[in-house]
């Protein structure tokens, strides 16, 4: 496995980030199979893990905390804080209430003294970024986390953290996880240009396009699966499944499955420092494992460009973040009698 600098932090990680989401009761609920897939990952050479205290509400990191019992040395470890743990409407968001105990949850859910990349999970347009930005210097100041980053935050958000963190004095964002894939490129627009300005690195998620790029969707074939269930519209959009049968021989030329190819595609980006695998099983971990020496040439990323062009996205994205005006009709008109120009 080769390793690449996390940003400008001098953190070596692997190109591959194993991801933990799938860990706990959301994906698989045998703690002793996850134990065994993350020390595979680790004797393969991944030191990179990712998860969040969202996943399976804190079952995933618990998975981990056992896990890495002795091996924490060899681990950059990421988790995230944000989205709702409990009823309370105060048990979510970016404020300093909530990420001051979000935190020290995760670190005794994780059993371990310090977080190496803490990320704020999503935006929160009720929460100054100052506020956020204010409460993660002091946990890293206290030694509980070492660096902070963003997860899919717009680049306009990307560049205003950048510029409140300068102005006031306060720690930085160092890293970005964005999704992208084939089938989502819309990152390379703005967000991959805003991160390498500032020196972030990036962790993708979803290279596989939610399972898309498995080759396991496709017209007219109906998949039973809970990604079906929770996204039909992402999962049938005929866009993607179009472009999905146009990718197959491309895969097949290069002697290669749909599945390595879009590792290696996400990998390849360099403003890209690792992708994230997301295995539920050990026969998924080991089929990604398998990629992890593939190298696509020129020809093939031209023919997957002419496929779907670089900075644009295929069909629906899988809302990983949508501004409040995109959501809610009322923040996107005006007051009737305020619509008329006369």
């Amino acid at each position: 496995m080769q390793y690449r600098t996390l940003g400008r932090t001098g953190i070596k990680v692997s190109p591959y980030c194993l991801g933990a989401m799938m860990f706990g009761g959301i994906g698989n609920a045998d703690h002793g199979d996850c134990i065994r897939m993350i020390h595979k990952a680790l004797d393969a050479g991944i030191n990179f893990i990712d998860t969040a205290d969202f996943y399976s509400r804190g079952e995933s990191e618990e998975i981990l905390g056992e896990a890495l019992k002795g091996r924490w040395q060899n681990v950059v470890l990421t988790t995230k804080g944000h989205l709702p743990m409990g009823d309370d409407p105060n048990q979510q968001g970016n404020s300093r209430r909530w990420l001051t105990r979000a935190v020290e949850d995760s670190l005794r859910r994780l059993q371990t003294d310090a977080i190496d990349l803490y990320m704020v999970h999503r935006p929160a347009p009720d929460t100054d970024i100052e506020e956020t930005l204010s409460v993660l210097t002091d946990l890293m100041r206290d030694g509980k986390i070492r660096a902070i980053g963003s997860s899919t935050f717009p680049a306009s958000q990307i560049v205003e953290a950048q510029w409140v963190a300068e102005r006031r004095g306060l720690a930085r964002f160092r890293a970005e996880q964005p999704s992208y894939s084939i089938l989502n490129r819309g990152i390379e627009r703005e967000v991959l240009p805003a991160c390498e300005q500032y020196g972030m690195g990036v962790m993708v998620w979803s290279p596989l396009a939610m399972g898309m790029l498995t080759g396991r969707y496709s017209k007219g074939h109906e998949v039973e699966s809970r990604r079906v269930r929770v996204n039909p519209g992402y999962m049938t959009d005929d866009a993607k499944l179009a472009a999905v049968e146009q990718l197959i021989p491309v895969a097949e030329a290069a002697g290669l499955s749909l599945t390595h190819m879009a590792m290696a595609f996400a990998i390849a980006h360099p403003g890209v420092t690792a992708a994230t695998l997301g295995p539920r099983t050990m026969q998924q971990l080991d089929d990604l494992l398998a990629g992890a020496e593939v190298v696509l040439d020129d020809e093939t990323l031209d023919r997957i460009d002419a496929i779907v062009a670089p900075g644009t996205d295929v069909g629906p994205l899988h809302a990983p973040y949508m501004p409040p005006p995109l959501s809610e009709a009322s923040l996107r008109r005006r007051p009737p009698a305020l619509r008329s120009a006369a």
